[in-house]
């Protein structure tokens, strides 16, 4: 571990990631679509139960092939968070897609779906959920708000592998899903995503977009005789050996879950005390959600100077960050986008909030050295 003496992330490997990219080279199948995808497709369908799973070189290219998918047309107004990636936004504004941006809820840091019906008009088309931190929105009241004005719900689950909600997998939910398999996920490829497909008519039309717009997937299998361009596509495969890595880690996803929970569960108790204290408030999950520990971070007391609070960290050698700066109150949210109401929960929480290291084979000895280093710059002290 280079850089920092506890870096905020350290990409995990189980073990087996070398051995099966020297399979897939020794199979002959470097491009996409090889045998390692076929299981990590398979993996997820059966871990999720969605209707159709397609890995992809990111999540971003995912939540691109939705906004295809969804025949997003100039104008069309998709309801999303704020506080989220650019990506999000970015897939439906390339096809000419409005975001309209709706403030988040205080306690998960979700979209509020109080908020959602005043912000639809004649022009709104799907609904955009981001599930921060893993931590489920709330599936049910905006399926059924969905479902009321005839809008489909993007579930952007980049965070949410291995996370459900009342006991469905996240991305399983709504018309579509995208995962992230980002180095800094749970569960990763260095890059590379997956599109959750929860709709069995669009399978097809999936994978067509998928191949460029071609029918290709269905020449492979034998179903025709050659393969032509069908519709507008691009190339969102990933490589074969993406595939290979990412298949050790599925194969682990449990232990590597687990292991994270546990840092989670240790953070949460030893911060009881600061969080009894004023100075922060911890993160909350829900009844019904279980999370998978993706993040660990706190929303500092308006009476604490954060940029004292991470160069404190700095100077400790300790790589803790802050997170997104709100797309609403961005040059590119400015001229793309909208703010539906006041987004004052969003833009506090941008300003306060921390996220401390957490991943799998973070030790007791380097946590308990965060949570001192967070004390003193915060003014308490955790006995």
């Amino acid at each position: 571990m280079k850089n920092s003496r506890i870096p905020f992330n350290w990409p995990h490997m189980t073990g087996n990631e070398l051995q099966y990219i020297a399979e897939a080279h020794l199979n002959g199948r470097l491009a996409g679509d090889g045998p390692f995808t076929a299981r990590c497709h398979r993996w997820i369908e059966q871990h999720t139960g969605c209707s159709k799973a397609l890995l992809t070189h990111s999540c971003t290219a995912a939540l691109e092939m939705i906004a295809l998918l969804m025949d997003i047309r100039p104008g069309d107004e998709i309801i999303m968070p704020s506080y989220t990636f650019v990506s999000t936004a970015n897939a439906f504004v390339l096809r000419g897609g409005v975001p309209v941006f709706v403030d988040i809820r205080t306690d998960t840091l979700n979209l509020d779906e109080a908020l959602i019906e005043a912000a639809i008009t004649p022009r709104t088309r799907a609904i955009a959920v981001v599930h921060y931190a893993g931590v489920a929105c709330e599936m049910d009241t905006i399926m059924a708000i969905a479902r009321k004005y005839g809008l489909a719900v993007v579930e952007d689950a980049a965070q949410g592998v291995m996370s459900t909600y009342k006991g469905r997998a996240l991305g399983s939910i709504g018309q579509f899903g995208a995962y992230s398999f980002h180095e800094t996920k749970n569960v990763i490829s260095g890059e590379g995503g997956a599109l959750l497909v929860n709709d069995p008519a669009l399978n097809l039309r999936a994978e067509i977009i998928r191949e460029k717009g071609t029918d290709r997937s269905r020449f492979f299998r034998g179903e025709t005789d050659k393969y032509t361009w069908q519709e507008v596509g691009s190339s969102f495969l990933p490589g074969e050996l993406i595939a290979a890595f990412l298949w050790a880690q599925l194969e682990q996803a449990d232990r590597i879950t687990q292991a994270r929970l546990a840092a989670w569960d240790r953070y949460h108790e030893r911060l009881k005390g600061l969080q009894e204290s004023g100075a922060v408030r911890r993160p909350a999950v829900p009844e019904g959600c279980v999370h998978n520990a993706h993040m660990y971070y706190l929303v500092l007391s308006p009476q604490i100077d954060r940029q004292h609070v991470l160069d404190r960290f700095k100077s400790a050698s300790i790589a803790a960050v802050f997170h997104y700066v709100p797309l609403h109150s961005s040059p590119a949210g400015l001229r793309y986008g909208r703010a539906h109401g006041s987004l004052e929960v969003t833009e506090a929480v941008s300003e306060r909030l921390i996220r401390l290291p957490l991943w799998s084979g973070l030790t007791e000895t380097q946590q308990e050295f965060v949570i001192k280093i967070l004390s003193e710059a915060v003014g308490n002290r955790i006995n």
